[in-house]
């Protein structure tokens, strides 16, 4: 089983109309209500490409919890860790897309940031993923009891002890995350994924690279929930034993299909469709 651990949010959207630049107001924008959360949508990624999959997460004890977790609950993930916390807020991400499919994110992570190492202390832990968006001693107290794979997906950019960076087998970034982490990134015997947008990605091991996939092509309706869906498919494909190189193909042939479709959640492809787009 997977075991994610990490952040829960309502995602807010507004699209259609131009990214502002800083001080400028822009209108004719589309507003959209979709259940996300860089660990919530990891979650139901992995759960929709054939794994059973357990969410260790927090929401607030109010009106937007039942939505924040509706996808997640229907698409079979075990919510029993997942935690209902008086006086927070569930998490809020306020995101705008553009009409060409980039976008902007900010995140009120409310009752994320109460995740602690004692939530993790319950059923075993076998495989383990991992983000940013929650604190990182929860992280680590998980990293430590994971028997399997430990993957972690280093985002957003921030300063993490080497404590944990010593506890993961896989460590996944954007461009901007791995110039953040620089050398820090690599040691002996771990895998780094790099993902380069449009570009695909690249996997790196003990401090070379090693594999390199560019997705197929696709037409770009909303980025938003490839990277998590890339983070998910990368981890799932190396736990059932795809070679390397094969393993990143398949990750950014997920990736890509969530680009398809708007939302984070409701974009997330099923195996079937992947396995698919692989053969074509």
């Amino acid at each position: 089983m997977i075991t994610v651990i990490g952040s829960v949010n309502l995602d807010l959207v507004a699209s259609g109309a131009p990214l502002p630049h800083p001080g400028e107001t822009v209108t004719g924008a589309r507003l959209a209500r979709y259940p996300g959360g860089k660990g919530a949508n990891q979650a139901l990624a992995a759960a929709r490409l054939g794994h059973k999959v357990r969410l260790v997460a927090a929401v607030g004890n109010d009106d937007m919890a039942e939505e924040a977790l509706k996808l997640l609950r229907s698409g079979g993930v075990d919510l029993s860790a997942t935690q209902y916390l008086n006086g927070e807020t569930t998490g809020v991400a306020l995101i705008a897309v553009s009409p060409e499919g980039e976008n902007l994110i900010v995140v009120c992570p409310g009752a994320n940031n109460a995740l602690g190492p004692d939530d993790v202390a319950g059923a075993p832990i076998e495989h383990m993923l991992g983000v940013l968006e929650v604190p990182v001693p929860a992280l680590l107290a998980a990293a430590q009891r994971a028997t399997g794979l430990v993957a972690l997906n280093l985002a957003p950019a921030l300063p993490v002890p080497d404590a944990l960076l010593a506890e993961a087998d896989l460590l996944v970034v954007n461009e901007t995350e791995a110039a953040f982490y620089g050398d820090a990134l690599h040691a002996p015997g771990r895998l780094v994924a790099i993902s380069l947008g449009s570009e695909g990605a690249e996997l790196w091991k003990d401090g070379r690279r090693i594999a390199s996939a560019r997705p197929p092509h696709v037409r770009v309706v909303d980025t938003v929930g490839a990277g998590d869906t890339f983070f998910a498919a990368l981890a799932a494909a190396l736990i059932e034993g795809l070679e390397e190189a094969a393993a990143l193909t398949f990750a950014v042939t997920a990736g890509a299909l969530t680009c398809t479709r708007p939302g984070a959640q409701p974009s997330l492809p099923q195996r079937a469709e992947v396995d698919a787009l692989l053969k074509t």
